[in-house]
């Protein structure tokens, strides 16, 4: 079986343990190629070659910086076959979405940060003590330990280190130990454009993970996880003040009012609940819909989840999902459904092929306080709600713990206003859901995480703010 090595300070390294894990095909539930399962000794060595790269990365232009993150993109799109084949493989996502969607993402961003690196800036000076001028810098924080997640591995890295690096900082990245075979290849080809050490990856389980967010030398700490994650990682890093990014979990609330065009809401929130397989936190699987138009949109939504097709075909909307251990979650949630909730349709694991397949699945009858309401499924299955009010609806969608992303479909714009200044997410979608903008933030409240991991304060995530005061002798 195939044999991948981690990448550290330019080179393809072998597991100092020569330990390996077989990562799984989930489309049929067979193990097809191997990955280090790297230990301290392994994160030590990366974060040392960061540290040493970092002396020198940090006085780079931004002009510099963004030549190489172009030349980057064009790399990675000159071996898009080989990227594209491989994270297929590893996910188990449709061919055609990963090569005509998501992958041009991962393009786009990287050129987004390269533009934006440029344009980072401090504040220009002012004097605010008699005899004396003042300047802010921005600088670079210095080595960022950055862990992504399963469900998007090679756009959750780049999303990772293209502003780590526009900002000057040097990288050591983990990815996700189900899902890191894109990562790796990835890394293999920018190293041919970055000195060595600037971005290193280190595969392995969440004990590489945790060895990564102890470690001494990364100031910076940035996951992309689970909420669970997010508390070990922020409870670890505060015994060393490490500064902490995180994006977490979510439950996504979709407001549907009584004006909405009801055809463009079921088409559109088909679409993002079940894109991925579910498994993205801001699917659209938590629907509100209000009371007068309930029923018509209920079997109508019906209709769109038994018409969308999922399975190893390139032009299926969906695919596997991440892992057994995780269709047997997802499974978990239907088993304890209570008896007043109604399966409409799907409900059920498809281990086809032995691959980890789930059917679309529309639940209704749920109430709020409900496991299924309350806590992430990240699988294909949407719950609805009934609401007879817009206080009601708003009170509902916020009655959650997490804040990531939240959806409106309606005709007023005043109720545009009035709920999107309500809702207590850190992105709202208006007539439409999952559409993303390189130039504008992805950031979550409360147990979603906090910190941005797009636009240009995800740059300045990666940066630290410097005042410089210098004495004015007079004239």
């Amino acid at each position: 079986m195939e044999k991948l090595n981690n990448y550290i300070d330019g080179k393809s390294v072998a597991p100092s343990s020569g330990q390996y894990s077989s990562i799984i095909d989930p489309t049929n539930g067979r193990p097809y190629i191997e990955v280090p399962l790297s230990r301290g000794e392994d994160i030590d060595a990366a974060c040392l070659a960061a540290q040493r790269a970092f002396r020198t990365w940090r006085r780079t232009t931004p002009g510099e910086r963004s030549l190489l993150l172009f030349r980057i993109a064009d790399a990675l799109e000159a071996r898009a076959d080989e990227l594209v084949a491989a994270e297929v493989r590893n996910t188990g996502k449709p061919l055609n979405f990963m090569r005509d969607a998501e992958f041009p993402g991962v393009l786009e961003y990287l050129r987004f940060y390269a533009a934006a690196a440029r344009d980072l800036r401090g504040l220009a000076g002012g004097s605010f003590v008699a005899g004396h001028e003042s300047t802010v810098r921005r600088e670079p924080v210095g080595v960022c330990g950055q862990v992504a997640p399963w469900n998007y591995p090679l756009a959750m890295g780049v999303w990772k280190f293209g502003p780590a690096l526009a900002a000057g900082n040097t990288v050591v990245l983990k990815p996700s130990d189900t899902t890191p075979v894109s990562t790796l290849l990835a890394a293999s080809i920018i190293g041919e454009i970055l000195p060595p050490g600037v971005l290193n990856v280190v595969a392995g389980d969440r004990d590489t993970g945790r060895a990564l967010v102890s470690h001494r030398i990364p100031r910076l700490i940035s996951v992309t996880g689970s909420e669970r994650a997010g508390v070990e990682v922020s409870s670890a890093a505060a015994t060393d003040l490490k500064r902490v990014s995180l994006e977490l979990g979510g439950k996504a609330p979709v407001l549907v009012f009584g004006d909405a065009d009801i055809d463009k809401a079921v088409a559109g929130i088909a679409e993002a609940g079940f894109l991925n397989a579910g498994q993205d936190c801001e699917a659209a699987t938590r629907v509100l819909v209000a009371d007068t138009i309930h029923d018509e949109f209920v079997s109508r939504l019906v209709a769109a989840a038994q018409a969308t097709e999922y399975g190893t075909d390139p032009d299926a909307a969906y695919g596997a999902l991440n892992s057994a251990a995780h269709l047997a979650k997802v499974e978990g949630f239907l088993e304890r459904l209570p008896a007043h909730a109604t399966v409409l349709t799907g409900g059920k694991a498809d281990r086809t092929g032995g691959g980890y397949f789930f059917e679309p699945t529309v639940i209704s009858g749920v109430e709020q306080a409900d496991e299924i309401v309350q806590e992430e499924v990240f699988g294909p299955v949407i719950t609805v709600q009934k609401f007879s009010s817009e206080d009601e609806a708003v009170e509902m969608a916020n009655d959650v713990r997490f804040g990531l992303a939240a959806g409106v479909w309606t005709a007023s714009h005043d109720r545009v206003l009035r709920v999107g200044d309500a809702l207590d997410f850190g992105k709202v979608w208006v007539n439409c859901h999952l559409v993303v903008a390189s130039e504008m933030p992805n950031t979550g409240y409360k147990h979603s995480g906090h910190g941005n991991d797009m636009s240009v304060f995800a740059i300045e995530e990666y940066t630290r703010l410097k005042h410089v005061m210098t004495a004015v002798a007079p004239a």
